[in-house]
């Protein structure tokens, strides 16, 4: 299980962040890659957006170890099995079936219950281990740096993401990079966080997906607040909305060109505008507040 911390005491100077928004391409690495490098001590940053992890061309980490993230399915021996159909009765995902005198097995609907090993009177099914992606460890400068990444083709993300949060350090400050939308996920990346950074823009999309966004973070019982990305495009109906439902907005960015151009070239953003970095690390102070 990942080792999450959950909701603690701001005041002991570390908690778990998780940068998320209702869509992609609101800025949500931006945000999470330049917060991490602006704040000073012990950061960490975990890219659990496995599918598609991106904050590695930012930091430019030096990898220090990989290793293979697996997952345990069920493996039938025939010459045991006396086909009685108990494990198939049990599988809420259909990942097992018996035909005849034939069990049929598709891994990627496993979520690795072990339910049909435990109902099987025979002791027919054992396990065997089917390869979800890979993990990555190093650093960049001082931040740690953690990410995982989804094999080609597979759709099972959450056990990649839970292995990415298995490495959060209670003895740092952990950035979590989230995927986009509100899909399991999400869910995965958020779940145990003290405080959720929902990143948007002001366009009838983006205050959309917020909503769907905000609703999922709520339900977890999270603290959010809100930063608006090219806040000087669009309308105003995200302040308005923040307004209505009392969350903060913790920062607003401008739709600046430097900012594009150095994000295309894989520049931070405090790099070409260093007074973003005060102002990233008042967005950090600002949620100990909110948090504490």
């Amino acid at each position: 299980m990942p080792q999450v911390r959950g909701h603690h005491d701001a005041g002991v100077g570390i908690m778990v962040i998780c940068i998320a928004s209702g869509k992609g391409g609101t800025g949500k690495t931006t945000i999470a890659t330049n917060l991490a490098v602006s704040l000073s001590g012990k950061v960490q940053l975990l890219d659990c957006d496995v599918e598609e992890p991106n904050t590695h061309l930012f930091m430019k980490p030096e990898i220090k170890h990989t290793e293979r993230v697996t997952t345990p399915i069920p493996e039938v021996d025939l010459d045991r099995c006396d086909f009685c159909g108990k494990c198939a009765e049990i599988c809420q995902f259909s990942a097992i079936t018996v035909i005849g005198k034939k069990v049929l097995t598709f891994p990627e609907l496993c979520h690795s219950c072990k339910g049909c090993m435990m109902v099987c009177p025979q002791e027919a099914i054992s396990e065997k281990e089917r390869e979800l992606g890979v993990l990555e460890t190093g650093s960049s400068g001082p931040v740690e740096f953690v990410h995982g990444r989804l094999r080609v083709g597979e759709v099972m993300a959450p056990p990649v993401i839970d292995r990415v949060k298995e490495h959060i350090n209670a003895e740092k400050i952990a950035i979590i990079d989230a995927p986009p939308g509100t899909s399991c996920p999400v869910i995965a990346a958020l779940k145990g966080s003290d405080f959720a950074i929902m990143v948007t823009e002001p366009t009838p999309f983006g205050l959309n997906d917020l909503k769907l966004a905000v609703g999922a973070v709520r339900i977890l019982g999270i603290p959010l607040g809100i930063i608006i990305n090219r806040c000087d495009v669009g309308d105003n109906r995200v302040v308005q909305y923040a307004r209505e439902e009392n969350i903060p907005i913790l920062m607003e960015i401008p739709d600046d060109r430097k900012i594009a151009e150095a994000y295309s070239r894989g520049i931070m953003m405090v790099d070409i505008m260093p007074e973003m970095k005060k102002r990233l690390q008042a967005v950090y102070h600002r949620i100990r507040e909110l948090v504490g």
